[in-house]
């Protein structure tokens, strides 16, 4: 992996370099000094030169047989990383089916006795709301699945019961 000298903002070698930047180079050259890397006289030698540097380039030749750590990071491009397959607009992603979701047994019981209404002259009519109703507050509670069932009983249920009471009502006029 090669890399290439440059300034902030991906600039040329040939960027003039700031006070900031001399200081991170000298102390790559401590680093490298206590390390062992240098020997005084080269030490004493690069750092005077790194505070007269004018550019990147200036700099990098003083510290680019080094290793550099966290601090040259001013000094060298970072390295280039394969990017991530992005999906294209309408693919859809694979993705991990959702958990099977438990159905309220009260929502199947509402469902079951709001279709027997009509048939049981409303009868059921009243079980299918209270059936209902209860397992709508159930499912709030647990997360279950049959919320449309419950309100199919209750609505089935609630009109069953009515239109038994108006043809009760109605029949003896």
């Amino acid at each position: 992996m090669s890399m290439q000298p440059y300034g902030p903002g991906g600039g040329s070698p040939s960027m003039r370099a700031s006070d900031a930047d001399r200081e991170r180079a000298v102390d790559v050259l401590r680093a490298g000094f206590a390390e062992g890397r240098l020997t005084k006289t080269e030490y004493d030698d690069r750092v005077g030169r790194a505070y007269e540097a004018q550019t990147y380039a200036d700099l990098h030749r003083l510290v680019g047989d080094l290793p550099q750590g966290p601090a040259p990071t001013a000094f060298l491009a970072p390295p280039q990383l394969p990017m991530p397959a992005m999906p294209r607009w309408g693919m859809q992603t694979p993705l991990a089916p959702p958990p099977p979701s438990r159905t309220n047994n009260a929502a199947v019981a509402a469902l079951i006795c709001g279709i027997g209404t009509p048939l049981t002259c409303g009868f059921l009519g009243l079980p299918a709301l209270i059936s209902g109703l209860v397992a709508r507050r159930e499912i709030r509670h647990t997360g279950e699945s049959g919320d449309g069932m419950a309100l199919t009983g209750i609505v089935i249920g609630a009109m069953g019961m009515a239109l038994w009471l108006i043809f009760f009502l109605t029949r003896n006029f």
